[in-house]
């Protein structure tokens, strides 16, 4: 998760200045910190990690103790001096002089293994392109804050973060009712426009986009802030790259609310309805495998197609809808390389 690999630093000097900040950002979740080797660091709270600074490292939570150097990359020899480190297995974090985007990139490929790789940063706004250099970024990410104010600007920051998707045309197989099941309809808390919707499907290995109801039909209002996402046991893409089962979503997560265009943004579940209705299968077929998604049977139920949408109730073989392929293999969410096949 984003909130996982980022290590919230105060520069406030005040013991109480500090805990404020401390104690806003735990509200939020956020439970990784970089202190002053004051009192404030042996102060023990539930899940909160403290780390602190001594001299040029970065001194890990107890027991380990961890030591961490900081690295100033100005020039070149700075570069070859962290790709050594990262080559070897070492933890290191870097404080960028002036380039940074394509010395981080020869830093995420030069990494040996995971978690080796770290930045520190004063800019809000350079965290997306921290996060996502190379498709993977940095490790981990501490950014320094001066006052819990801008905890704010940090969470805006997160939320509007885009994944890069490429959406591609797939030909429906076949149709086929399937009865009755429990179909999750996802409200956001954000007003979503007709062409947005979220990416569904029964495998990670590829999603469809289904549309919002922004648009009603004869005898429904547009309900803009709605998908009506499909069966229980569907995956959806989270805002941060991983995947949940529709039936697991909770108010208050962060849905990956995506355009066919390949943009996307953040949007959060207001609740979920899960109600049993008719369903169809629709199988599509992409590189000679076959995937599927169950969708209730309504006017309002629409995949996105090369032109525009589709109601479940108009599609037929040969239609083409539109989705997106992902990494199969997942463990509780999060891709995974490993051997998988989903059917």
């Amino acid at each position: 998760m984003t909130m996982d690999r980022l290590v919230l630093c105060p520069t406030a000097t005040e013991a109480a200045e500090i805990r404020a900040l401390l104690a806003r950002a735990e509200r939020r979740g956020f439970q990784r910190f970089l202190v002053p080797a004051t009192s404030v660091a042996e102060e023990s709270t539930t899940g909160r990690q403290l780390y602190s600074w001594v001299g040029d490292r970065i001194v890990g939570p107890a027991p380990s103790r961890e030591e961490i150097p900081v690295v100033s990359v100005s020039a070149p020899a700075d570069m070859d001096s962290v790709i050594d480190r990262l080559r070897l297995g070492h933890r290191v974090a870097v404080r960028w002089g002036q380039e940074r985007v394509i010395p981080l990139e020869n830093l995420v490929a030069a990494r040996s293994r995971p978690g080796t790789l770290w930045v520190v940063t004063q800019r809000i706004e350079e965290i997306p392109g921290f996060l996502g250099a190379l498709e993977h970024g940095a490790d981990t990410i501490v950014i320094e804050l001066g006052s819990p104010d801008a905890i704010d600007a940090l969470e805006a920051v997160l939320e509007s973060r885009a994944i890069p998707l490429t959406l591609e045309r797939v030909p429906i197989r076949r149709i086929v009712p399937v009865g009755g099941g429990d179909r999750v309809i996802v409200d956001t808390t954000s007003l979503l426009r007709p062409e947005e919707g979220l990416l569904v499907g029964s495998s990670a290995a590829f999603l469809l986009h289904v549309a919002s109801e922004a648009i009603g039909s004869r005898y429904t209002r547009p309900r803009p802030f709605r998908v009506n996402a499909g069966a229980a046991h569907s995956y959806t893409l989270l805002a941060n790259g991983e995947t949940r089962y529709l039936s697991e979503l909770v108010a208050g997560d962060a849905v990956l609310v995506a355009s066919p265009d390949g943009s996307s943004r953040s949007a959060r579940v207001g609740r979920i309805k899960i109600e049993r209705r008719p369903l169809v299968l629709i199988e599509i077929e992409r590189g000679g495998r076959r995937f599927t998604v169950f969708l209730q049977e309504a006017e309002t139920v629409r995949l996105t197609t090369p032109d525009g949408r589709i109601a479940t109730t108009d599609l037929h073989a040969g239609s083409e809808v539109l989705g997106v392929s992902l990494v199969a293999g997942r463990h509780l969410g999060v891709a995974v390389a490993e051997t998988i096949e989903e059917r």
